[in-house]
């Protein structure tokens, strides 16, 4: 295995400017995604309620961004001071990435709002109209007034800030009003009002009369009417402080760190130090603090002063703030404003009334979601824990999402007197409060659940089921790029496999051996796992290639994945290229490989596809001299999925299904020219537009035409 590269280097090359490296920066290179769906929410070629959607997404991934990378940063600065780390990958110091970073947010923060100020005026000519109370008409401020003094002030606490009064606790991503206030007695003061986050944040209001009604709407639709809940507390804040003047009202919003490590390896009990960590969470460091222009300069210091805050990103933002909450306009009944609904197709196999089982011991199946049903993985689960023959089920579970069908049939195995094992990650990101009930309520019904292994995150998707049948014990599986999340299954790009492999099924037997138990498992017969073996192997097969090439045979590998940002595989893929090696890498979001630079990378095309459903399948093709592989699996090229979790990359052994993905998804993605940009060796993305007089091809259209003709 190569060794990591010590400090970067410059690229020589036409392509490269002064003290170019040969990485990217994550950080910038996340932003620029950000940029990407942004750029959807842009586009008039999605229906206009979709682009809102897109909005709302790059709010929530900006959350992100500062609550983990941008943190991360931080915490790296920090190590920089102490001796305890170095400089980055990219070959910047932690503190030169921070300025990049928020040299890069400006102009971004300025587009974005400008997005929005042209979505909410055509979202008013759409008949859905998103206020403040400055915007109401009589009627509509009578409703707001009933509604504030019913629904709202018995929630709110205001919470002064005096000598008696203590800055009270400002919570991550809680949105807050600063009252400033004069008493006659006391003179000015100042108290914080939270917005309640259990409440609409878009508060439904009656239609308007003249003059802001809608004209009248095609299909009979009728104009709605919002207002922004901080909008209706601020012009209500009176109320909450009776006999004494309010002088002003200023919205303010606070991120956090978000990427504390759940410190686990002195623990013994890993459940209450989940717990633990998700307590400690809310009291971390400021990483962001948006405050809205009006807010005098004199406040805004000594809120940062408050929240010891002075190392936050400070950004001044044009009301709302955290827009992530538009989200909540996806459920209007507007069918006209969103993308044309589609059923899944179920493979007839599936529908036949044919034991599921009988069906995968025929041969292997493939389902691409979500194009292609879920279902048949719920079926495979439920019919598992009611058929008789069936003697255990194991499964890893990362995010499961509310009302799990799947989750209900592993209980209602276990009370069928089925051995159940779950190993269910309570370590993941955003999800851990979701699975922590989730693992109390399997323990309840009898279901031996695991937690998760010390030291590592166990990202896999995996379920063995175990049955008896008439020649002996037979093991089916599932394996999977993607969540055992049925709503999810119908956003998300995802690929499954159902196979009756021996080799397969005893793989996964030493596999959930491994996780549940004290295995030390380091070979597989087919699958291969993270950290074991699947950074090993996949140095193996990039350095195939490079033997095929050198021995005159064309070379080729394409790759999916989520990101790519592991300096040993991006080397080793350099070292490819300069063999002349051809190299397909289709990357949605992060990529830190800078490609098409002569002598370095430029048989290396880089592109990423953002459309209406998230691409988060993983594949890898290898053409091994015309004995092809293929492989997928859950993980990313990253130093987290190969070095730091536990992730499952799986052979699609069955020839018919690898030419299906090479050349309906694989070769489909790269020949997209409507949704596809491809990645410039200055770390900018560039359009892939049709040749003069073709037609577009939209990979994601064209996969949704295939379901509806069936």
């Amino acid at each position: 295995m190569p060794s990591a590269p010590t400090a970067p280097q410059a690229v020589a090359g036409p392509a490269s400017q002064p003290g170019t490296t040969r990485l990217f920066n994550a950080q910038l290179s996340q932003l620029e995604f950000n940029r990407r769906v942004l750029e959807e929410a842009l586009d008039p070629g999605h229906p206009l309620l979709e682009r809102v959607k897109f909005h709302a997404i790059v709010h929530s991934n900006l959350d992100e961004f500062f609550g983990i990378a941008v943190s991360g940063l931080r915490a790296q600065r920090e190590g920089v001071q102490a001796g305890t780390a170095g400089l980055l990958p990219d070959g910047r110091t932690p503190t030169e990435a921070l300025a990049a970073v928020e040299e890069r947010l400006r102009p971004f923060l300025d587009d974005e709002e400008a997005c929005w100020q042209g979505l909410s005026a055509e979202l008013a000519r759409a008949g859905v109209h998103v206020l403040t109370m400055d915007q109401l008409d009589d009627g509509q401020l009578e409703y707001a007034r009933r509604y504030f003094e019913e629904d709202v002030f018995p929630v709110l606490t205001p919470l002064a800030v005096d000598p008696a009064h203590p800055f009270p606790h400002i919570s991550h991503l809680s949105l807050s009003l600063a009252v400033m206030l004069e008493d006659p007695q006391a003179g000015r003061r100042f108290a914080r009002v939270k917005v309640p986050p259990n409440l609409p944040r878009l508060v439904p209001l009656p239609s308007a009369a003249a003059p802001i009604a809608s004209p009248a709407l095609d299909g009979g639709h009728q104009p709605a009417y919002f207002v922004w809940l901080e909008s209706l507390i601020a012009a209500h804040a009176d109320s909450l402080f009776p006999g004494v003047e309010v002088t002003g009202r200023y919205v303010f919003r606070v991120t956090r760190d978000f990427d504390q490590d759940i410190r686990e390896r002195d623990s013994e009990n890993l459940l209450s130090t989940v717990k633990q960590s998700l307590r400690e969470r809310s009291f971390s460091f400021v990483v962001r603090f948006e405050h809205t222009a009006d807010m005098p300069d004199s406040l805004k210091q000594r809120l940062i002063d408050e929240l010891q805050a002075n190392e936050a990103v400070c950004n001044v933002v044009r009301a709302p703030l955290g827009r992530r909450d538009l989200m909540s306009l996806a459920s209007l009944d507007r069918p006209d404003l969103k993308y044309p609904p589609f059923v899944p197709r179920t493979p007839a196999l599936f529908s036949s009334g044919e034991s599921i089982f009988t069906i995968i011991r025929r041969r292997d199946l493939l389902l691409h979601h979500p194009f292609e049903s879920f279902a048949p993985v719920v079926q495979l689960i439920e019919a598992a824990a009611d058929d008789p023959d069936v003697l255990a089920i194991k499964q890893t579970l990362y995010r499961v999402g509310e009302n799990s069908p799947i989750v209900e049939a592993l209980m209602r195995a276990r009370e069928n007197d089925k051995q159940v094992a779950v190993l269910l990650e309570l370590k993941a990101r955003g999800d851990e409060e979701n699975n922590i009930e989730w693992a109390r309520a399997l323990e309840r019904a009898g279901v031996h659940v695991v937690y998760g292994i010390i030291g590592l995150k166990t990202h896999c998707k995996a379920t063995l089921v175990v049955r008896r049948e008439g020649d002996g014990i037979r093991r089916y599986c599932h394996l999977a790029t993607g969540n055992y999340n049925a709503s999810t299954a119908r956003l998300y790009t995802d690929v499954g496999l159902f196979t009756a492999n021996p080799e397969i099924g005893a793989d996964l037997t030493d596999l959930f051996n491994y996780l549940t138990g004290w295995s030390r498992q380091e070979r597989y017969r087919q699958i291969l796992v993270s950290p074991v073996s699947w950074r090993r192997r996949l140095v193996e097969l990039i350095d195939r290639e490079i033997s095929w090439k050198a021995r005159g045979e064309h070379a080729h590998i394409i790759i999916k994945v989520n990101g790519l940002t592991d300096p040993r595989i991006i080397e080793l893929l350099y070292r490819a290229s300069e063999a002349g090696v051809k190299i397909d890498l289709i990357v949605r979001g992060m990529c830190c490989l800078r490609p098409g630079v002569p002598g370095l990378s430029e048989n290396i095309r880089v592109v990423s596809v953002v459309g209406r459903f998230l691409e988060h399948s993983r594949l890898f093709y290898f053409r091994n001299g015309g004995k092809e592989e293929l492989y997928m699996g859950s993980a990313d090229i990253m130093a987290r999925n190969l070095d730091r979790r536990v992730e499952t990359v799986t052979p699609i052994l069955d020839e018919a299904w690898r030419a299906q993905v090479r050349d309906h998804v694989l070769g489909l993605y790269l020949r997209d020219t409507a949704r596809a940009r491809e990645l410039q060796p200055d770390g900018t993305y560039t359009r892939v537009r049709p040749a003069d007089g073709a037609r577009a091809v939209d990979s994601q259209a064209v996969l949704l035409a295939t379901v509806r003709d069936g």
